[in-house]
């Protein structure tokens, strides 16, 4: 027990000094705060090859902190694999997958690797844990790995979040690559360089913002998913879609899931590639992204002392009360709040919650990392692409919105 509580301490030590680093580093930076713009106002931010999202205008990147990322939309995974590694001059190499990858998704990358050694750790998010995290650390220490070694993280977002933070704060930090096998993490989790862990019921409490040095999108690995956690990852491009424009949004409601293509994948990703090149450190404009997240955060961690759901699942039903609150604060449409809410309903279904469920609810909001000075903060809508960030609602009117998601 001494021993846990020192380790403990230690941790959160380390948490600290890292949080006041960071928060030295934003004061420090010149982005802008954004509101009301969309994300695509900027047609020719980005083009497209084969393999790799190239960004042509942005904002200068003051962040020294932030490593540059190359998100490589893939088309022949062992050419793309290769050059990444070749990219990332190591001694040793670690591969880390859940139980699930291993089976799945290892063999198909497998010969593109030599001499690495295999870290497993257990599937599904509710072992996105401190305790796996001590896992990961131990296995590479055990393993002989050095300021040097290289890590690919090849999962899902529980593996490249938890895989991020580790390679991130091993030996005060090792270079990784993603390799994300869902959907959720191709269009959100493993793009961007948030890393990080669930601590004391909540999600994502720990962490830190550092860039993978590649990430290799590839969609051969989508045909390991069925239908929930194709929808999961699915709703983060709902997300984009909402934050971009009408033609993406308008498509995506109208899109088979079951058939998504390469380029619907590489559009979804490109809004948010965009975003977190002018605003690493989320201080301004990278709040867009928290579309849905607010309420859905709440609804996720509150069903993760019941019975958990899926991160998208969740972001979904956060987007119909936002979608609520942005009609009633800032504007949004009532048809295309009516028509995203109606697509929410039919394939997301709805976690059931009472009235009596609203004070927890609450509690779990008033811990979001967006707040500032216990107040509840959200991204809203002003109309498709027309984003709000540092929005905040009261009490009374998150309980309406609850209401309406309850009721319709």
């Amino acid at each position: 027990m001494l021993t846990i509580r020192i380790f403990s301490s230690l941790l959160n030590l380390y948490v600290f000094l890292t949080y006041r680093i960071f928060e030295g580093l934003k004061k420090n930076s010149n982005f802008d705060e954004i509101e009301g713009t969309s994300v695509r106002e900027n047609s020719k931010f980005f083009w497209f090859s084969s393999r790799l999202i190239v960004p042509l205008h942005r904002k200068p990147n003051k962040d020294k902190n932030m490593n540059p990322q190359k998100v490589i939309i893939s088309e022949n995974i062992g050419q793309s694999l290769t050059e990444a590694i070749a990219e990332c001059p190591h001694d040793k190499l670690f591969v880390l997958c859940d139980e699930t990858t291993r089976k799945l998704c290892l063999p198909v990358v497998e010969p593109f690797m030599s001499g690495y050694q295999l870290i497993t750790i257990q599937s599904s998010d509710t072992h996105k844990t401190l305790e796996s995290l001590s896992h990961v650390w131990s296995e590479l220490q055990q393993g002989g790995a050095s300021r040097h070694s290289l890590m690919i993280n090849l999962g899902g977002g529980m593996v490249t979040d938890l895989g991020g933070f580790a390679a991130s704060t091993f030996k005060r930090g090792i270079q990784y690559i993603n390799i994300p096998t869902t959907l959720l993490s191709m269009v959100d989790a493993s793009v961007g360089g948030k890393t990080g862990i669930n601590f004391g019921g909540l999600k994502n409490e720990i962490g830190v913002f550092n860039n993978a040095s590649s990430v290799i999108l590839n969609t051969t690995f989508l045909k390991t998913m069925d239908e929930e956690n194709l929808l999961s990852g699915f709703a983060e491009m709902l997300k984009h879609g909402l934050i971009s424009d009408e033609r993406m949004w308008a498509q995506l409601l109208h899109v088979e899931i079951e058939k998504l293509s390469a380029q619907n994948i590489a559009d979804s990703v490109a809004v948010k590639q965009r975003i977190v090149l002018e605003d690493p450190t989320e201080k301004g404009i990278r709040k867009a992204l928290n579309l849905g997240h607010t309420a859905g955060h709440a609804f996720e961690s509150y069903a993760m002392k019941r019975q958990p759901v899926l991160h998208g699942y969740a972001v979904a039903w956060g987007i119909i009360v936002e979608l609520y609150l942005s009609v009633a604060k800032t504007g949004f449409p009532v048809d295309r709040m009516r028509q995203t809410v109606q697509f929410i309903r039919e394939h997301y279904g709805q976690l059931a919650i009472t009235c009596k469920d609203y004070p927890e609810l609450l509690e779990l909001m008033h811990h979001d990392k967006k707040n500032t000075g216990g107040t509840i903060n959200f991204t809203l809508l002003g109309g498709i692409g027309v984003i709000r960030i540092n929005q905040t609602a009261t009490e009374d009117e998150i309980k309406e919105a609850l209401d309406f998601y309850r009721e319709g």
